[in-house]
C-alpha cells in the first residue's frame, strides 16, 4: 500500500533483526500502549510460555525480545510518533 502511494519507508525484518527491550519500550511509548496491548496472545511463543495479557511489561517485555513474533506488526514509527499497522491504512496516519 504504502508503496502504490509512493510513499518511502524502511522496513525492518523482525525475524533477522528482532527490536532489543529498550526499542520496544520506546515504540510502545510512541504507541501510548503497554505491552499486553500489542501482544500477540495466539502466538505459539506467548501461548507455550503461558502468557496471557495480563501480566506487566517487565513480564512481557523480555519475551517479546526474544520471540519476535509475539509483538503485533506491522508497526510503523516516524519520529515520535507510532501505529499498528492493523488494519494496514492506519500506517497512513504517519504521513
Amino acid at each position: 500500500m504504502l508503496n502504490e502511494r509512493g510513499i518511502d519507508f524502511e522496513y525492518r525484518e523482525y525475524t533477522k533483526d528482532p527490536l532489543d527491550e529498550a526499542e520496544i519500550r520506546d515504540v510502545l511509548a510512541k504507541l501510548g500502549m503497554q505491552a499486553k496491548d500489542v501482544l500477540r496472545k495466539r502466538d505459539k511463543a506467548t501461548k507455550e510460555l503461558g502468557l496471557t495479557g495480563d501480566e506487566g511489561d517487565d513480564v512481557i517485555i523480555p519475551h517479546m525480545a526474544k520471540n519476535p513474533g509475539m509483538l503485533q506488526r506491522p508497526i510503523g514509527v516516524v519520529g515520535d510518533k507510532a501505529v499498528v499497522g492493523r488494519p494496514v491504512e492506519n500506517l497512513l496516519e504517519l504521513v
